[in-house]
């Protein structure tokens, strides 16, 4: 690869980049355009290195037949996404854009996450009238032609509803489903002792120590005095929920905002109403949070990572349930024929 630019003393030489990749596969730094951060935009320094790569598009001797770019719900409004059309365009390329969850999956799991795709002329999609368009929903993924469906954003409760209704149960996902045998719950009550409030660095020495991705369960647990503090501001699901909220790189170490949480002993009513103390709050487990985000069976983490590591790395990782077929949309031919399937959930599932 040769260096994009030379520099003299008087003098800018912009020098032909080869860098030959038929695909550019980009998940540039989410925190410019969080909600709960700054929302700097392209002012934040962050931002800088993904602009950097979008202005190299004119200048590479070879450039990309195809572009997949994934982020946070917020960019498409921000003067970074405006700057990324606007190179794209004149780079000769075109453009559809989704903004989809894994709850359109069929996976019980609120992850919206907004993904550019763009192919360069004359590559083209399969459905040409959606170019330019920012789609709410996964049919076109699958050779749906409803285009009025596919650009608007339902957000009706009727809607809402429909879409929990057509994903599979929390308990399916979970690795410890019978809890009777891993934790005490006779009173129904959490001790602290179990969990003592300062020992996430033990939690991590005891996962590399054993080597182990099979923890016991009661180290999950939510200690008694987060619940007293934090409880009013956590996300309580059951095993028969149809959705959680989205795990960030921070669950486990914080409880607000971070994820949700999983009482495993139910109460006669659900929810707040009924004392959190009496519901055995626990964290998802790793292996738990991977299975959300669809990730194979046989996956595990090397035995050097720590707890709070496998966390981290999974609150930035993607989901494979909604990726997976956004990508075979991006590469496949106007000629191909997408097949679908429809189960009995009535969900969006793929082969």
């Amino acid at each position: 690869m040769t260096k994009p630019t030379m520099f003299t003393s008087t003098t800018l030489v912009t020098v032909p980049i080869s860098y030959g990749a038929h695909a550019w596969l980009l998940s540039p730094p989410c925190q410019p355009y969080t909600r709960q951060g700054l929302q700097k935009h392209s002012g934040d320094a962050r931002a800088l290195s993904f602009l950097k790569i979008l202005e190299l598009i004119p200048h590479t001797s070879q450039p990309p037949s195809m572009l997949f770019v994934e982020n946070v719900v917020g960019f498409e409004t921000s003067d970074t996404h405006t700057k990324m059309i606007d190179i794209l365009a004149k780079t000769n390329f075109v453009v559809q854009e989704f903004i989809l969850s894994p709850l359109q999956f069929g996976i019980p799991y609120s992850r919206p996450r907004y993904f550019c795709l763009a192919k360069r002329k004359p590559s083209s999609f399969q459905n040409q009238l959606l170019n330019n368009r920012l789609l709410w929903s996964p049919s076109p993924l699958f050779g749906h032609d409803d285009n009025t469906v596919a650009i608007e954003h339902d957000q009706s409760q009727e809607s809402c509803d429909e879409l929990l209704q057509s994903c599979e149960p929390v308990e399916k996902f979970l690795e410890f489903k019978n809890h009777s045998d891993q934790m005490d719950t006779e009173s129904g009550l959490l001790d602290t002792t179990i969990v003592p409030i300062d020992a996430y660095g033990a939690l991590e020495k005891n996962d590399n120590a054993n080597g182990r991705n099979d923890i016991s369960l009661n180290q999950y647990l939510v200690p008694l005095s987060l619940i007293e503090r934090w409880g009013s501001a956590m996300d309580i699901v059951y095993p028969d929920s149809k959705r959680c909220c989205c795990f960030t790189k921070s669950y486990y170490r914080y409880v607000k905002g971070t994820g949700s949480l999983l009482a495993t002993v139910q109460p006669k009513k659900k929810g707040k109403s009924s004392s959190l103390k009496e519901q055995c709050l626990r964290f998802f487990t790793p292996r738990e949070v991977a299975n959300l985000h669809s990730f194979p069976e046989d996956f595990h983490f090397p035995q050097h990572i720590s707890l709070r590591q496998r966390y981290a790395l999974l609150g930035n990782s993607l989901s494979i349930a909604v990726v997976a077929p956004v990508l075979r949309y991006l590469f496949a031919e106007p000629s191909v024929q997408i097949m679908q399937i429809f189960p009995s959930n009535g969900a969006y599932t793929h082969i």
